[in-house]
């Protein structure tokens, strides 16, 4: 764009004297000289293109982000020394298709190793001649290594929370262990009057809770090492009847009654068929454990235009609103058997998914757990158009 005054300079040449031209010209020198002193005293990184994609202009931000000298790159292409973006594409695109470029951070070792923040803006032209755009460059480097430092800080603390919450989880089964196995001791030295009935008893209860421990060391590893999901098209109905098949003898034992209602002609879902089958298997183990005197889980497996869904819902005590916003957090729970592990692991599941949860208690009615998993064809189409599925936070609500 031509200054104000520079307009007026071209209009009145023919009009003006030499020595009123020299002064003009002095004056347009000095304007000049003072806008790129300007740009040189800014902190980003200015390199104006021409329309060939071409550096016309540098300032000493960008010189010495990017290693070079102005004056000797001139006339370059910029894609020496910015390799990540197609530049021929890039200065063929038309205004309105401008508008997508959105900014990009890269990655560099030369001359020093930085992460770059830039952005492209076009030059709107007069002529197809002045067509070019320029190239603003910012260091993130820092902000990068405090978000690697927040990232790992936050990492740490979740690993030492769950190793605390592990050694409290593991603290009551070894105590009734090391008392029962000083009860089979002080048996086997002096023998009650029915021994086989006193040591099987005391062997179940060891048993027990050797299989209690085994339950929380597993379950704290799947939360310490997460695995990303290896997709593959899936049936859910077939993996919710796995999973009931496994807690079969489980559930007949407690008491609880399965009511299934299954839509027909259920598209596949895109999942991985274990980790989904370990997610089923915490929601319904975590609805036998509510369920202390037996009862009813309803499970409902149907779709809407983004999703297929799994929907189980209890009749247990239902959780209190207060208690809502922390069921997903690490060793929280309200039972005398829970770890406080298992809504954490589905949640972290159902993300990898790129799925959603919603969860819906009453007090004293029960409680609705409903996992939302991406359709196959839908996840499919997204791609297709976008380039790359849409991930959606797990969220919990009342």
């Amino acid at each position: 764009m031509k200054s104000a005054f520079l307009e007026k300079l071209i209009e009145r040449l023919d009009k003006l004297d030499a020595g009123s031209l020299q002064s003009h010209f002095l004056h347009l020198a000095a304007e000049k000289g003072l806008l790129e002193t300007i740009f040189h005293a800014i902190q980003e990184g200015i390199i104006v293109l021409d329309e060939h994609g071409r550096i016309s202009f540098a300032n000493r931000a960008a010189e010495k982000l990017l290693g070079f000298e102005a004056e000797k790159v001139e006339g370059q292409s910029i894609s020496r020394y910015l390799r990540e973006v197609d530049w021929d594409l890039i200065m063929d695109l038309d205004e309105g298709e401008w508008s997508r470029l959105v900014s990009r951070e890269i990655e560099i070792t030369y001359p020093i190793h930085r992460y770059l923040d830039f952005y492209i803006v076009p030059i709107a032209p007069e002529t197809e001649a002045e067509r070019g755009a320029v190239v603003i460059l910012r260091d993130v480097t820092r902000e990068r290594l405090n978000e690697s430092r927040t990232i790992e800080s936050e990492r740490l603390n979740a690993i030492t929370l769950l190793a605390a919450g592990v050694a409290h989880e593991i603290g009551n089964p070894l105590n009734s262990l090391t008392i029962h196995l000083q009860l089979l001791e002080r048996e086997i030295r002096d023998p009650s009057p029915d021994p086989e009935e006193s040591l099987s008893e005391l062997l179940g209860v060891a048993q027990r809770e050797v299989e209690r421990l085994d339950r929380i060391i597993t379950q704290f590893l799947k939360a310490l090492r997460p695995t990303q999901p290896g997709f593959e098209k899936a049936a859910v109905p077939e993996i919710v009847e796995d999973t009931l098949q496994f807690l079969r003898h489980e559930l007949e034992d407690r008491d609880i009654i399965v009511e299934t209602d299954v839509e027909d002609d259920l598209p596949l879902a895109l999942v991985d068929r274990n980790q989904i089958k370990q997610a089923c298997f915490n929601i319904i183990r975590n609805a036998m454990q509510v369920m202390t005197h037996g009862g009813l889980l309803k499970i409902m497996i149907g779709r809407n235009d983004r999703f297929v869904f799994l929907s189980f819902k209890d009749s247990g005590p239902g959780i209190p609103p207060d208690d809502l916003g922390s069921i997903f957090e690490p060793y929280y729970t309200t039972k005398s058997e829970g770890s406080g592990l298992g809504l954490m692991i589905v949640q972290r599941i159902i993300r990898d998914h790129g799925g959603e949860i919603e969860v819906h208690s009453e007090p004293g009615h029960g409680t609705t757990f409903t996992l939302f998993l991406p359709r196959d064809q839908r996840r499919i189409r997204m791609l297709a158009e976008g380039g790359g599925g849409s991930v959606a936070n797990g969220k919990a609500e009342a």
